[in-house]
């Protein structure tokens, strides 16, 4: 692998690591929306609630786009993440499945709440085995404290990480912001700013 595309993926590897914490392990501010415009080295998002946030990156900032995936790209050993609800058994009923590249094993692994939507967790574990289920396939996984089992439904967003670029942020383009800092004038500064691809809209 060429060096530079190493440490890209070794700097997106810590990054990472911010955006699977929980909100509250830092003052920080998560941000879903789509960028309304550039200001200078700015970008002003509407955040999915109304909101209005000028987000700026810190250099060197990190640029990572969302592409869309099948449940036929995750195999055993694979390291995966998942938003999902509890289900009654203690399963999870998966809303997305991100397959983290091979670089970024571990990266926040476990399984802890999450605010995609109300009484959700996430799921950061390895790939046990896939079978069958009655909606779809079931994900075995295993993190360090546990195991959980994945269940994957025909509306699952299942999604993968690419390497991006800054070029790719315009008026229209959907991102997520998992550890922004709120400054003394207001803006919210990011390591990192994930983006949906091709008007594809970030599911975690």
């Amino acid at each position: 692998m060429p060096s530079t595309l190493q440490r890209t993926l070794t700097a997106a590897s810590f990054a990472l690591l911010c955006v699977a914490l929980p909100a509250s392990a830092q003052e920080t501010v998560r941000i879903r929306g789509t960028i309304e415009k550039v200001d200078g080295a700015a970008y002003v998002v509407k955040n999915r609630d109304g909101a209005e946030y000028k987000v700026t990156v810190s250099d060197p900032g990190l640029y990572v786009g969302i592409v869309k995936s099948t449940m036929a790209d995750i195999k055993p050993g694979m390291f995966v993440g998942s938003t999902g609800t509890t289900q009654p058994d203690g399963s999870q009923k998966a809303i997305e499945v991100h397959i983290f590249p091979e670089s970024m094993r571990g990266t926040g692994e476990g399984h802890y709440d999450w605010d995609l939507k109300p009484n959700t967790k996430m799921t950061n574990a390895n790939v046990e085995q896939t079978v069958a289920g009655v909606d779809g396939p079931i994900l075995s996984v295993k993190y360090k404290d546990g195991e959980k089992k994945l269940m994957v439904t025909p509306e699952t967003a299942v999604v993968t990480y690419v390497i991006g670029d800054k070029s790719d942020l315009k008026p229209g383009t959907k991102i997520f912001v998992g550890a922004g800092k709120k400054q003394a004038d207001g803006t919210v500064q990011t390591p990192r700013v994930t983006y949906g691809k091709d008007g594809l809209t970030p599911p975690m």
